[in-house]
């Protein structure tokens, strides 16, 4: 398969960031896994309906669900610049604590097309509200995570075969 190597947009990937903190946790988004699947419906049903990418970031197949590139390293330079605070929350025992991203500055919205906006405002209402595992169950159904080995990158054309928008 050809893959297509796609700019990645930091200004933009910020701002998706602090869009889904301030609108899928009120301010704030809990797990770290759940806000990597979040980015992958995002970028995935974004390339699926339009055929270009939304944050260009590249994601590859791990055990827990496709996992975005370049978004830890987005967020950690977000967090010294002081757009977010990232801490950690306690779980029961026996699970791992989980990140916490709070949004301290609103998303600048002219950043995205208003088929951008309608994309972020799709990824909150359908994936929104789940848990990471939720999310991770539903991204190792997909026939991108199912087209390639542990380890490979996931090419977003692979969007085309998940039929999400086939019932629109």
């Amino acid at each position: 398969m050809i893959q297509t190597t796609y700019k990645l947009n930091e200004m933009k990937y910020r701002n998706a960031v602090l869009y889904l903190a301030k609108h899928v946790g009120k301010g704030t988004l809990i797990g770290k896994k759940r806000l990597y699947k979040l980015f992958y419906f995002l970028d995935f049903d974004y390339f699926e309906k339009y055929d270009k990418p939304f944050t260009g970031d590249i994601y590859h197949r791990l055990p827990m669900g496709p996992a975005p590139s370049y978004l830890d390293a987005i967020i950690i330079d977000m967090q010294k610049k002081g757009l977010v605070k990232i801490t950690k929350q306690k779980n029961s025992p026996g699970y791992d604590d989980s990140y916490v991203y709070q949004a301290l500055k609103d998303p600048d919205l002219d950043q995205f097309t208003r088929e951008e906006l309608g994309m972020l405002d799709r990824v909150v209402q359908l994936y929104g509200s789940k848990t990471g595992n939720e999310l991770e169950k539903i991204t190792h159904e997909e026939a991108p995570y199912l087209a390639v080995r542990e380890g490979e990158e996931i090419p977003l054309e692979l969007a085309h075969y998940r039929g999400t928008f086939t019932n629109m």
